[in-house]
């Protein structure tokens, strides 16, 4: 015989179980590419965290661009496709943000640079 308190575990174990058994056979479990293409998407996010440590003039402002209207369209495609891909939306909500501030540092740096290259040759 278990006690009370035993069954409680022992219950709560079996729910746990379960409901992890449930996520990695979902649609948008381990078992797919809806989840391990967002995964391997987490690798934007490291580069851009990356970069935020870096000098302003190290930053390509085209290509930062450009990963910001990617993850914009991507976390549209996420929101709409079916199952809807929670991972996927976390994933570019991130790398937008991250993307988005280092686009503002270099283009803020970019106008800077331009008007002292102006002063210089107005000199």
């Amino acid at each position: 015989q278990f006690s009370p308190r035993a069954r409680v575990r022992h219950r709560a174990a079996a729910a746990m179980s379960s409901a992890l058994m449930k996520f990695i056979n979902s649609p948008t479990g381990p078992k797919t590419t809806h989840f391990w293409g967002p995964v391997a998407n987490w690798g934007f996010v490291l580069a851009g965290l990356e970069q935020t440590t870096k000098p302003e003039h190290m930053i390509s402002g085209p290509m930062t661009g450009a990963l910001t209207v990617y993850s914009g369209l991507f976390m549209r495609f996420a929101w709409r496709v079916q199952p809807r891909n929670y991972i996927l939306l976390a994933c570019h909500t991130a790398n937008g943000s991250v993307q988005g501030y280092n686009f503002a540092r270099w283009f803020q740096w970019n106008r800077t640079q331009e008007a002292v290259t102006a002063a210089e040759a107005g000199k």
